[in-house]
């Protein structure tokens, strides 16, 4: 089994279609609602984690391509500005995935763990330099 984090653009056309739907039942996965924001009549976001065999994963990204459902990485979306980073460890408190890390304790260097991260943005307002963005 494998998983991937993925975060879908919906058009607004596709708002009411029932995608996640067809991801369970012609592409036997399993999946994770990390974040969502659908509104009607706007563009969606949805972050997922998809579980399954990777030619299943696989065979689901090609029906959301078709369907004219963008999708990215979530690794791509999770932004922390290392020239900005004070390296003040309030991220790492406050994160409930351990995403953001001590690398380093003597140091107190802060690191990130893309594969950890859910985008559950409680990192983002915390960070008194204001290092760290979540973008979709």
């Amino acid at each position: 089994m494998s998983s991937r984090k993925i975060v879908l653009n919906f058009p607004k056309e596709k708002i009411d279609k029932p995608i996640v739907y067809k991801l369970i039942k012609d592409c036997n996965l399993t999946f994770n609602i990390l974040r969502a924001n659908i509104t009607p009549d706007q563009e969606g976001h949805m972050v997922l984690e998809l579980v399954g065999e990777n030619s299943e994963i696989e065979k689901g990204m090609k029906y959301l391509k078709e369907e004219g459902i963008s999708t990215q990485p979530l690794s791509k979306d999770i932004k922390v500005n290392w020239d900005k980073c004070t390296q003040c460890g309030v991220c790492v408190a406050i994160c409930p995935t351990d995403a953001l890390y001590i690398k380093d304790r003597k140091t107190m260097e802060v690191a990130f763990d893309s594969d950890k991260c859910i985008a559950c943005e409680l990192c983002i307002r915390p960070c008194p330099p204001r290092a760290i963005e979540l973008t979709f």
